[in-house]
């Protein structure tokens, strides 16, 4: 029997077994479920995701809507549904792509343009049989249907949770998501099937490592097959993303068992939670205006101190000059490295910054002699303006050709700027082993003893 509709509509397969056939009843369930919910305030900037159980909603439905309650009436154009595979053996992830779901509420169209994004920025794409019969997605439906009735959706099915498909997925998302005004629902029960209280130690322990961001811990337990969430896929998606966009952080907004209903003998875990951005990241940028007058100042700095030994004399009242950054300045000779050298921290206005380290890279790199008079004519110079420093103990969070790296450990602290893994045609894996060199490190001190920090930079 099929489910799906010539025309893409997806009928409403679990309704009367999951939640309420009948439109009129559903309609006021949820509504009770929402007036029940907690009334707190948005616990942050920008609302990323909500993490939400799919089981029949008298088991979970109240809990479901403590998350739902934080977004009733916003503006959001668009719903990405994530949900795991319960019933097909599926690879990877599947993206409806255009259509509809219907529930008794009626069809949530599908915003096709986006989910056409998020399957070329994946790879991922339609596989009837991931949806056909999955309740994880359908679930959720009804209460975005009452709470953000302008919603377009975009349904999505991960099969089994491996570190390739859950990083391939927040990679689409971070990629695709922002500037749209769009939110994700993740889709997951907890522990299943446990006495009382282990299922309720195992979702405690399982819901602080999705709290302190342990991504790499729970990818490490999900690829074993450990029994903690059945979809855990889509939460550590959803939490590489989050990381992405911001100093994310996580909410949990509520918790229960099925233990009111069934007994304690076999008890499956639910909980609610929030991700969101706490401080969004301000956006430094240089327009091209900008980073050519930056080139002629370290041009020009070099000059003067190789002629005649002194520090160029510069004003401005440039706000982006005078924001306080740390930068590097790499000089080039015929196609051959000939200095770099900068400020990891920003201690001073660009512009001194940006003197500073040209000076010290035409003169102070003690791997090469001073730069000549009669060299200047050919100097290429490049400068990379960097982000702030941020700790990560995932190095699966690295991006090559996006992050630049920083090994430290003890008094040694070595750097890599983004543009050096590409030129180079490295790894990851390889792109640590040769920050740590530059540390003066063992090439694979980053697996247990260093700290590693990543940053971002502009670069002309």
């Amino acid at each position: 029997v099929s489910f799906v509709w010539s025309q893409g509509i997806r009928k409403a397969v679990w309704a009367g077994q999951f939640y309420e056939k009948k439109a009129e009843i559903l309609s006021q369930q949820i509504d009770q479920f929402l007036e029940n919910a907690k009334k707190i305030p948005s616990p942050g900037e920008e609302i990323l995701a909500l993490i939400c159980p799919h089981a029949g909603y008298v088991y979970s439905g109240q809990t479901a809507a403590h998350a739902y309650r934080l977004i009733q009436g916003k503006d959001y154009e668009s719903v990405i549904i994530i949900g795991p595979s319960h019933r097909y053996r599926l690879k990877g992830c599947s993206i409806y792509p255009k259509g509809g779901y219907e529930t008794p509420l009626g069809t949530a169209e599908i915003d096709e343009s986006l989910a056409a994004e998020i399957s070329k920025a994946s790879g991922f794409k339609y596989i009837p049989n991931a949806h056909q019969m999955e309740h994880s997605v359908e679930v959720q439906i009804p209460f975005i249907q009452k709470i953000l009735p302008q919603a377009k959706i975009v349904p999505i099915v991960m099969g089994y949770p491996t570190r390739k498909t859950i990083i391939r997925l927040a990679d689409a998302l971070t990629e695709v998501l922002p500037g749209k005004n769009a939110v994700i629902i993740v889709s997951t029960d907890m522990s299943h099937f446990f006495p009382k209280k282990k299922a309720n130690d195992t979702d405690s322990k399982t819901i602080s490592l999705i709290q302190s961001f342990e991504t790499s811990t729970l990818i490490k337990r999900l690829e074993k097959g450990e029994n903690i969430m059945c979809g855990g896929g889509p939460v550590v998606s959803s939490l590489l993303y989050a990381r992405e966009r911001g100093e994310a952080k996580v909410e949990i907004l509520h918790y229960t068992d099925s233990s009111q209903l069934g007994g304690e003998s076999q008890v499956v875990g639910y909980f609610a939670a929030a991700l969101y951005t706490k401080i969004p990241n301000p956006i430094f940028s240089l327009s091209p205006e900008e980073k050519t007058e930056l080139l002629r100042l370290a041009r020009s700095a070099i000059d003067q101190f190789i002629r005649e030994k002194k520090i160029i004399n510069y004003n401005t009242e440039n706000l982006n000059f005078l924001a306080k950054k740390g930068a590097f300045v790499t000089l080039k000779r015929k196609d051959h490295l000939r200095g770099c050298i900068g400020f990891i921290e920003p201690i001073a206005p660009l512009y001194q910054t940006v003197i500073q380290a040209s000076v010290y890279a035409a003169c102070r790199d003690q791997r090469f002699l001073p730069v000549s008079a009669e060299e200047l004519d050919d100097l290429e110079i490049e400068i990379s303006v960097l982000s702030p420093l941020e700790k990560i103990h995932d190095p699966s969070l690295i991006r090559v050709g996006k992050h630049g790296l920083v090994i430290s450990k003890g008094d040694k602290r070595g750097l890599l700027l983004p543009q050096v893994p590409v030129e180079n045609n490295w790894s990851r894996e390889t792109f640590l082993k040769q920050a740590c060199l530059k540390a003066g490190l063992p090439p694979n001190t980053w697996k247990s003893e260093a700290d590693i920090y990543i940053f971002e930079a502009i670069i002309f």
